[in-house]
């Protein structure tokens, strides 16, 4: 990181942010194009979960190469300014690396959606049987990930 001021290196602060945050940017390769999807998800003892449909662009992109890159972040607040330079934005993020994995399993899915869930809502549902059989989950074990803030 360029800044070094600017970096989070409290672990416990950086998982604080993606507790905290609402949507996870992933990013993948598609040939030699990036590709990046906002999605919902959950976070949990370094592994983001996401669910989805069971096939796509980023399964088959995901299957092809299960390296992925994430970023979530908070804007705390806007600080205005009468000169344009001088507007600036308080913010808090994380970025980081990991390799997915297609949890195709009912009762992987079942835990995986309850993390989601609590993720928004703070507790767990029921799934009934013909949803989760039309959900895909994406596990993505965290390899390595920074936090900033300004």
């Amino acid at each position: 990181m360029r800044r070094k001021h600017k970096e989070i290196t409290d672990k416990k602060e950086i998982e604080k942010i993606l507790k905290k945050s609402q949507i996870c940017h992933i990013a993948m390769v598609d040939k030699d194009k990036p590709y990046i999807v906002p999605m919902n998800f959950g976070y949990e003892n370094k592994t983001l979960f996401f669910h989805c449909a069971l096939e796509g662009r980023k399964i088959n992109l995901i299957k092809k190469n299960p390296n992925l890159c994430f970023e979530v972040d908070q804007v705390v607040q806007f600080k205005k300014a009468k000169l344009a330079c001088d507007w600036s934005i308080e913010y808090k993020s994380v970025i980081g690396e990991g390799r997915a994995q297609l949890l195709y399993d009912p009762e992987e899915k079942r835990e995986a959606l309850d993390i989601i869930m609590a993720q928004y809502s703070g507790r767990t549902f029921e799934y009934p049987s013909e949803m989760l059989e039309k959900t895909l989950v994406i596990k993505l074990v965290i390899d390595k990930m920074t936090g900033k803030q300004s």
